[in-house]
């Protein structure tokens, strides 16, 4: 017991980074980052970068806090964290704006709004201050990736039948609904291009989540 409990992916860790993509999501969960959900889900290569900005901060954030943990007075430690998060969003600003411009632009000031991003801060909070590195860092790359896989969802969701399309990183726009159907009168309905339809997507989600699982109604 005591081998499993040391080891780097026991099943306490691993709960850290699976729990979040399901039971503990922060988005369906704990309903945190819907800002984010409403801005910058109309394209799917948007999500993408978003989820993996946040889920590199978040990580990151997460074990630095922990290793400063025992260093930190407490009056001071918000503005710490602030100062860890902006440092780390700066950096992955000016990598996108050097590797990826054009989605770059795309994601404007949202990228800067990461500082500021509840489930950043929350989870320095609750987590990073309390608990050792290896598990914080799990526990930020879990709820980052359970923050990005939501983002992805509904990107995809909004982009397919408000666009008709699906744009990738690296790849750029698909054409998944074929032209035959346009033709045959098809038309993309632009309401799920607009913010309202993010928040739409986001509460059928969590029905179908909640209604799979009843213990999450009591959250």
């Amino acid at each position: 017991m005591a081998e499993e409990k040391e080891s780097l992916f026991s099943k306490n860790n691993l709960k850290l980074l699976t729990g979040p993509l399901s039971s503990s999501n922060p988005i369906t969960v704990q309903v945190l980052g819907i800002c984010s959900a409403l801005a910058v889900t109309a394209k799917v290569e948007s999500a993408i970068v978003m989820a993996l900005a946040v889920t590199i901060v978040v990580g990151v954030a997460n074990m630095a806090i922990s290793l400063l943990r025992n260093t930190i007075p407490n009056r001071i430690r918000i503005i710490v964290q602030l100062l860890v998060v902006a440092t780390l969003v700066i950096m992955v600003d000016q990598i996108l704006k050097a590797f990826s411009y054009g989605v770059s632009k795309q994601l404007s000031v949202y990228v800067g709004l990461i500082i500021t991003n509840c489930i950043v801060m929350g989870r320095m909070e609750a987590f990073g201050l309390a608990n050792k590195p290896w598990p914080s860092l799990l526990d930020g790359l879990g709820n980052g990736l359970g923050y990005g896989m939501i983002l992805v969802i509904i990107a995809v969701v909004r982009e397919l039948f408000g666009a008709g399309t699906i744009t990738l990183p690296g790849i750029g726009e698909l054409q998944i609904i074929p032209q035959g159907l346009y033709e045959c009168g098809y038309e993309n309905n632009g309401f799920f291009l607009m913010p309202p339809m993010a928040l739409i997507i986001v509460a059928i989600i969590i029905w179908i989540q909640r209604s799979r699982n009843k213990d999450l109604i009591k959250k």
